[in-house]
């Protein structure tokens, strides 16, 4: 099977999943509500982008084994609204208010970015360094951080920033290294690489900087 098979399917499961879970434990907060309306739209939006403009490293063929292992592990991002429902706990405003924040910025950056880097190497292949990867080489990652921190905040239970954490440290991160593995056959990248940030963007560079004042 194709490794996106598990990853669209938990996506796709997720509105259900949170809205049983609401309905399991009588919870119709408004974190609740606000938590079923970010994670499930994102879900929804996921399979939407997939059939738009997909990205090719989710095309790959795994075994069925690798793929239920996969279905498994990500069934670890519904940790977050089983603590929330579950427990009643009551975001207050000011949370629920940073928690949309941050969703929405994750997911301009996540689906904006994904399609520059689907439609660009459509039409031309090579280093992408202009608009969303100017400053940052894995802003798609960035998005998707926000994303699931948006959903963490809401718990207020420190659970689901740990499982964050390890998908960061043990997906995100070898992913994105080995990226830059890939892009580093490209005789720019050197530069490329002085001038942007891994994950975050790279606001100040001071290779530049160092160079003007040498001059001056």
């Amino acid at each position: 099977m194709k490794i996106k098979y598990p990853i669209n399917f938990h996506k796709g499961l997720t509105f259900a999943i949170v809205l049983g879970l609401m309905v399991l434990y009588h919870n119709f907060t408004i974190g609740a509500w606000v938590y079923l309306s970010l994670h499930g739209t994102y879900g929804f939006l996921w399979l939407l982008k997939d059939r738009i403009f997909p990205d090719k490293q989710w095309e790959q063929e795994i075994p069925t084994s690798q793929g239920i292992i996969t279905f498994v592990l990500l069934c670890l991002y519904w940790v977050a609204p089983f603590i929330l429902i579950s427990s009643g706990t009551v975001p207050p405003l000011p949370l629920v208010a940073a928690a949309i924040s941050l969703n929405i910025a994750g997911v301009f950056l996540h689906f904006a970015s994904d399609a520059q880097k689907y439609y660009t190497l459509k039409y031309k292949t090579g280093l992408i360094t202009e608009g969303f990867f100017a400053k940052c080489r894995n802003p798609n990652y960035l998005g998707e951080v926000l994303i699931y921190l948006a959903f963490s905040l809401l718990t207020q239970h420190w659970l689901p920033f740990l499982i964050l954490g390890l998908f960061i440290a043990m997906i995100f991160v070898p992913n994105m290294r080995k990226k830059d593995q890939s892009l580093s056959r490209y005789p720019e990248f050197a530069e490329y690489k002085e001038n942007s940030g891994l994950l975050f963007p790279k606001l100040f560079n001071s290779r530049i900087s160092q160079k003007e004042e040498t001059t001056a």
